[in-house]
Order: C-alpha cells, then sequence, then structure tokens
C-alpha cells in the first residue's frame, strides 16, 4: 500500500477493535513500514491511513491510542522493526500498559513472536491450523471473541490489543 486509497478494511476488523474497546483493551497500531526508506510511501500517506482509521472508529466511542511504526529497510539493525519488541515495549511505556496482560494481534509469524518477546498474550489472525499464538482466528471479529472468553484469566484494566 502506498496510497490512502489503497487502504481496505478487513472482514470483521472494525467490529473487531469495537469489541475489544467495549471489552476495556486499548487500541494500539505497531506496524513494519519498510515502504517508507525505499521512498514507496510517506508520512504524509500513514497519517491519512491512521484519519481514516480513526474516523471509523470514533463514531462507536472508540479509538486508537497510539500508531507505531517501523521505516526502515530490512537490513537495518533497529529495535523497532517486529520480530523484535522495540515498538510494544515503547507503547507500554507511553501508555502505562501492563504487557503481561496485553495482547498482540497480527497476521503474520514477525507479529506473534513480537508479542511473545515483549511478554504479551499473541493472536494469529489466519485460517485454523498450527499456530505458536495463544489463539488463532480467521478474522479479526473472531479473535475478539476468543480473546473476550479468555477474559477471566486476562482482565482487560490496563491492557493493550496492538495489531499491524
Amino acid at each position: 500500500m502506498t496510497r490512502v486509497e489503497d487502504f481496505a478494511w478487513l472482514p470483521g476488523a472494525i467490529e473487531g477493535m469495537l469489541a475489544l474497546a467495549n471489552a476495556g483493551f486499548v487500541l494500539a497500531v505497531v506496524s513494519n513500514q519498510r515502504g517508507i526508506a525505499r521512498g514507496l510511501l510517506s508520512w504524509e500517506t500513514l497519517g491519512e491511513i491512521e484519519a481514516e482509521i480513526q474516523s471509523a472508529l470514533r463514531p462507536h466511542g472508540a479509538e486508537i491510542a497510539a500508531f507505531r511504526y517501523c521505516p526502515h529497510s530490512l537490513d537495518a539493525d533497529c529495535d523497532c522493526r517486529k520480530p523484535k519488541p522495540g515498538m510494544l515495549l515503547e507503547l507500554a511505556t507511553t501508555l502505562d500498559l501492563d504487557l503481561a496482560n496485553s495482547w498482540m494481534i497480527g497476521d503474520s509469524r514477525s507479529d506473534i513472536q513480537a508479542g511473545r518477546a515483549a511478554g504479551t498474550h499473541t493472536a494469529l489472525l489466519a485460517p485454523a491450523g498450527r499456530s505458536e499464538a495463544d489463539v488463532t482466528a480467521p478474522t479479526l471479529l473472531d479473535a475478539a471473541d476468543l480473546i473476550a472468553r479468555k477474559g477471566d484469566q486476562v482482565p482487560p484494566e490496563n491492557s493493550a490489543t496492538s495489531a499491524s
């Protein structure tokens, strides 16, 4: 994705975020965006995409508390590029989050590895199958439902849901 026009919601994404927000989770986004380093994507475009996301959530009383991006190339030796946990650790400090009671939700193995490295619970958005994530679900709405079912063991207060 290099233009705001390329942004599209995945099925169940808005509903899943709303369900998590209504359950008391703090929503945050962490994303590798090497297109910035390659000159294919601008910070301005990312800001426009953030505005699109917020405008879809706000009428329902929800919002993304923070967006964090790794703008570096694949060969950069940075602490922010997933699977390293740098962005999650920074969010924990900035938003005063308890990572042990937080969830990293993503669609790739590097998302799950970053969550594990940061000490969060993890959810993989993928078809059913073998995964190192705590839960696997085909959509964010399905993942939110599974996370809510685990809610007895993970109180939502001070928790974060990070999606990439």
